[in-house]
């Protein structure tokens, strides 16, 4: 009999890191993914020694179409069945979109979006045949804010992985699989550094800055719970709030003055 395990995207630092930690302290065994193999080693024998639960890991890298049959293989190979779904890599990119490649810009799509419908899509029917399976879907306060200045499908491609996570529910919610899209707001994590956004991240007032671990614990809370949309701390939920209830201009006349404003051409 195949053993039940929780799989992390993301899991060498940050968020997914943490959410890993959670999990195991609440008694899961794990299976962590991430693309930096050094780093992928401590966190599983950190995580094991502490813990004591069974840690797997794997590296690869989402932006590459085979990634998703990489590691659907390796969990069949060593009878790890999947029964709790993080979809949390991700990262930024800093440059305009007119100056991006479109190389660039379909690796984080494949990331961001395509690595979440397909880890879903290959580990569902192990859900379905249980009768009970989870799926936690890192999205972000952006999906939810008027556009940036930067990171021009950021925001867009969240909204499309909460769409995606409600049509999860929608589908599979009354046969015991629920999908928990989190949307964390500014957090601070590596994050920033990697994806060239840093600067924009040291203008954000240090009251709305979050702290990863927080951010994980009240995720993976939220998600056992079966709740459909996870916003961890009060002070984001009052955001979301505004943002959905206060006129598109002001909202975005504020977002702007936080993390500076649209493209300008240089003189």
């Amino acid at each position: 009999m195949k053993e039940i395990y929780a799989l992390v995207t993301g899991a060498s630092s940050g968020i997914g890191r943490e959410i890993a930690n959670v999990l195991a302290k609440k008694g899961f065994n794990l299976i962590l993914i991430a693309r930096r193999k050094e780093r992928l080693e401590i966190a599983a024998r950190q995580i094991s020694e502490a813990f004591e639960v069974d840690v797997r890991y794997i590296t690869c890298d989402l932006s590459s179409s085979g990634s998703v049959g990489q590691i659907y293989e390796f969990c069949n190979e060593h009878l790890l069945s999947v029964g709790f779904i993080v979809n949390n890599a991700g990262y930024g990119i800093s440059t305009a979109f007119h100056d991006t490649p479109v190389e660039e810009e379909e690796a984080f799509l494949r990331v961001l979006g395509v690595s979440v419908v397909s880890l879903t899509k290959v580990f569902l029917p192990q859900m379905l045949d249980r009768g009970e399976g989870k799926i936690m879907i890192i999205s972000s306060v952006a999906s939810y804010a008027p556009p940036s200045s930067i990171q021009s499908l950021y925001g867009p491609i969240k909204r499309f992985v909460n769409g995606f996570s409600d049509s999860l529910n929608s589908n599979y919610g009354h046969v015991g699989i629920s999908s928990t899209a989190v949307l964390p707001g500014y957090t601070v994590t590596e994050f920033h550094s990697a994806s060239g956004t840093q600067a924009q991240m040291d203008k954000v007032p240090s009251f709305m800055k979050l702290n990863a671990q927080d951010v994980a614990e009240e995720a993976v809370n939220d998600t056992l719970a079966g709740k459909a949309i996870s916003i961890p701390s009060k002070r984001y939920k009052l955001i979301i709030f505004l943002l959905k209830c206060l006129p598109r201009s002001i909202m975005s006349f504020a977002s702007n003055y936080l993390t500076g404003g649209r493209y300008q051409k240089k003189i």
